[in-house]
């Protein structure tokens, strides 16, 4: 544990160096320090210290917190289901909040601080708070329920985003580029709102990674050992959900990191998730930190959209995990 950590600090500064703008490596250590107290008589260019601590660092922050949260949930959701190729947006929150992206920029409120994100978290919760009641109405198997309910949904939300940009070209290439997932815009209050949320989250699965692990024995075997298996499904699915819809509706749909981050954290750790659940953290920190470093630099000027870069990486994944499991 100590190594990747370490090893992720590294990556991370080494991110802070590299950019459309260059900035020497002893310019943006120095900048870097001078915020914890030191080095405070050597001057900086402000055109440097603007650009490390208002676009290139905030973006470094959320990539690693947004891959950590990904990586988790998607660690909760394949416990749940007990499936190992279920990734957080099965259950159609991405579906959900794409929707809602879409709508506020057709309606012009992607010029509204906060706009898009406001009515792309508004349509994610009401995506999950929809799925949640249908499988308290239909009770019995509440987690194939919501599985086939979100499924459905995806499809459904799918298809009305595919007729809104028809029916929009104007603003089908700002639609495109949100739905593949872009951290370009992201600032410091949106890392304000993450953080702490993100906390209490990590708090709360971890606190019910025990009964996940019993989970995994089957509904039955896990009630008969003293687990109450519906309010952990419940709050697990709602903690990871919400979480996801936070960061979907800050970043876009970014694919494939909560669906092979956690795959990989089992292979080499083991499914006891207290330990799935940290090296997912860790790892899925690591990706995402290195995708968007990807996304912001192989074609600089120009930036791509860094849900582009994780699927190149997670797609063959996906597949040779598919013919794994057949």
């Amino acid at each position: 544990m100590p190594f990747f950590v370490v090893l992720l600090v590294l990556v991370a500064l080494g991110a802070a160096f590299v950019g459309v703008v260059h900035i020497p490596a002893k310019s943006v250590m120095v900048c870097i320090l001078q915020k914890f107290g030191f080095f405070s008589g050597v001057e900086i260019p402000d055109f440097y210290a603007l650009t490390l601590w208002q676009l290139r660092i905030p973006r470094i922050v959320m990539s690693l917190l947004a891959g950590a949260s990904l990586a988790i949930c998607g660690g909760v959701f394949q416990s749940i289901f007990r499936n190992p190729i279920c990734d957080p947006y099965i259950l159609g929150i991405s579906s959900g909040a794409s929707l809602g992206a879409a709508v506020a920029i057709i309606i012009g409120w992607d010029t509204f601080l906060f706009g898009i994100t406001a009515l792309a978290l508004v349509t994610a919760l009401a995506t999950l708070l929809f799925i949640i009641g249908v499988a308290k109405i239909k009770g019995g198997h509440a987690t194939q329920t919501l599985l086939l309910t979100g499924i459905a949904l995806n499809f459904f939300m799918s298809a009305v985003i595919t007729l809104l940009i028809v029916v929009n070209q104007q603003e089908m290439h700002k639609i495109y580029f949100w739905t593949m997932g872009s951290l370009s815009s992201i600032s410091w209050p949106e890392i304000a709102i993450l953080f702490p949320l993100m906390l209490l989250a990590v708090g709360v699965l971890f606190y019910y990674a025990k009964d996940l692990n019993i989970l995994q024995m089957g509904g039955e075997s896990a009630q008969t050992l003293g687990v109450n298996t519906r309010r952990t499904v419940i709050v697990t699915l709602v903690t990871s959900s919400v979480l996801v819809s936070v960061i979907v509706s800050f970043c876009g749909v970014i694919g494939f990191i909560g669906l092979i981050v956690p795959h990989i954290a089992r292979l080499m750790f083991g499914s006891n998730n207290r330990h799935l659940f940290a090296y997912s953290l860790l790892f899925g920190a690591f990706f995402l930190l290195i995708a968007d470093t990807l996304a912001r630099t192989i074609a600089a000027p120009a930036e791509l959209p860094v849900g582009s870069i994780t699927a190149l990486a997670g797609a063959p994944y996906f597949v040779y995990l598919v013919l794994r499991k057949s």
